[in-house]
């Protein structure tokens, strides 16, 4: 007995099986007959499938008038298709007048329908094409004439194919294609005596109207999903965007707050030695204290353990402040911008600055300068810090003008946002305000205050519209690029 082959032999049952098991049919080994079958019916099945929702052709055109053409390409070949037909069938085939302006107006009025419903207007039109042919078969002076079908109904005919490439799949197409062949066929068989070629005429034409139509829409369903995809892309890479300034944010504040649990920790442990005649019970809150700033201290560490990548090791290097602002400023000098730096003198006034507004202030003025240096090389620069009247907050001003003449090309001509979504978020976490926007003379202004006092934080709803605009800012910024905004880095 010979052995089945690995390919038809069926698979086991496991263990936990019930019943033997059951072979999946393969396509590969699926017989001619069962694949003459299947597309068989695949074919049938998009015959009576039409497109589904039924909008007009080129309704997702931004154009108004092309939006309009089908109704009117439609309406002027219904208008002439009808009463020549008519004509054409009475004089040239013998067709009775009023027989004859019902089947012209059955293989033209479709026409309107198809704009929006293509497939059952084919129906119609077909049929009304097949019976016309039939209906002057007995003609006497039928050699003479165009015969299986009339030219008036091969244009509408053609026409009807263009509107149905362009909204059923290609099941569809191949399925008319056929049926237009195979009834030719058929007409040319028993009146061969009779057929021009009209037949052959209509299958090749129509062949090459379903092929152009169909690319046609393939091309444009193709370019509609690459849209969607880039809008649908634009905006995850803003809101990742955000994602990141924000997390990187969180690293660098880690050494701020973890200072401030530091010396909570050390004047807690340190109290009951510094403080003589302590009671127990102030001793015990003390320790309290300085348990739970420890403990606060080490969920912090796991959390920056969390938001630190592979590429952030360059962050545990001590966060700098406006004392290094100056160094900015000459490095930027070097790299061909003349930039000036002004300090006001009440800053220094305002005594040592909150950790957190000092960092936040150094790193506002160092995206502005690496901004203008890639967007706006050799334009004059100037950076000013300034003090509040009453003492409570801190302006971080950066203007640049416009590059002169000889300047060199901007190093970037798109930005993907990064810039002013991490000073945004930088201004948000002190509970500042930033306002920036171009200048009449083609600069370009940035002005940050930030408030040196605690402030009340926005509540859920407003963070989630704030976390919303700053995303759809980065999108936006991503997409103009330097173009609109010297600042979209």
């Amino acid at each position: 007995m010979s052995q089945p082959s690995p390919a038809s032999t069926p698979s086991a049952p496991g263990p936990a099986a019930t019943g033997p098991a059951t072979a999946v049919p393969s396509a590969a080994h699926e017989s001619l007959l069962a694949a003459t079958r299947r597309h068989t019916s695949a074919l049938a099945r998009a015959l009576v499938t039409p497109a589904y929702p039924a909008t007009p052709l080129f309704a997702r055109s931004s154009r108004r008038w092309l939006r309009r053409l089908p109704y009117a390409v439609a309406g002027i070949l219904t208008l002439i298709l009808v009463p020549v037909t008519a004509q054409i069938l009475t004089n040239d085939y013998g067709v009775n007048g009023g027989f004859a302006s019902v089947l012209a107006t059955a293989q033209a009025a479709p026409l309107l329908l198809a704009v929006t419903r293509p497939l059952p207007a084919w129906w119609i039109v077909f049929i009304a094409d097949s019976v016309c042919a039939l209906a002057v078969l007995g003609y006497p002076h039928l050699p003479a004439r165009s015969w299986p079908w009339t030219p008036p109904g091969i244009i509408g005919y053609l026409f009807l194919l263009l509107a149905l490439a362009l909204r059923e799949t290609r099941h569809t197409l191949v399925a008319v294609w056929l049926i237009t062949g195979g009834v030719g066929v058929l007409f040319g068989i028993p009146g061969a005596r009779y057929s021009d070629g009209s037949n052959v005429l209509l299958f090749v034409l129509s062949g090459v109207v379903l092929l152009v139509g169909g690319a046609l829409r393939e091309r444009g369903d193709v370019q509609r999903r690459l849209a969607e995809q880039e809008t649908i892309s634009e905006a995850e890479r803003a809101r990742r965007t955000l994602l990141e300034e924000r997390a990187r944010i969180a690293r660098e504040l880690h050494d701020v707050v973890a200072h401030h649990m530091s010396v909570i920790t050390v004047q807690a442990d340190s109290a009951p030695y510094r403080i003589g005649g302590l009671p127990p019970e102030a001793e015990r809150e003390f320790g309290t204290i300085a348990a739970t700033a420890r403990e606060s201290l080490a969920e912090m560490r796991r959390l920056l353990g969390v938001l630190r990548s592979e590429d952030t090791r360059g962050e545990r290097a001590p966060q700098p402040g406006l004392d290094r602002v100056p160094q900015l400023v000459e490095a930027t000098v070097r790299a061909g911008i003349p930039t000036k730096l002004s300090i006001a003198k009440d800053v220094a006034a305002l005594g040592p600055l909150p950790q957190a507004v000092d960092l936040s202030a150094y790193r506002i003025v160092q995206e502005a300068l690496a901004n203008v240096v890639r967007h706006a090389p050799g334009a004059p620069t100037n950076v000013s810090i300034l003090a509040s009247a009453d003492r409570t907050g801190l302006t971080v001003l950066v203007v640049n003008g416009p590059a002169g003449g000889t300047s060199r090309p901007p190093l970037e001509t798109t930005g993907t946002g990064h810039g002013l979504v991490g000073m945004r978020e930088r201004v948000r976490l002190v509970g500042g305000t930033l306002d920036t926007g171009p200048l009449p003379d083609g600069g370009f202004r940035l002005a940050a205050r930030l408030p040196l006092v605690e402030v009340a934080r926005p509540t859920a709803e407003a963070d989630a519209a704030e976390s919303a605009s700053a995303a759809d800012s980065a999108s936006a910024e991503g997409a103009t690029g330097a173009e609109r905004d010297p600042h979209a880095p």
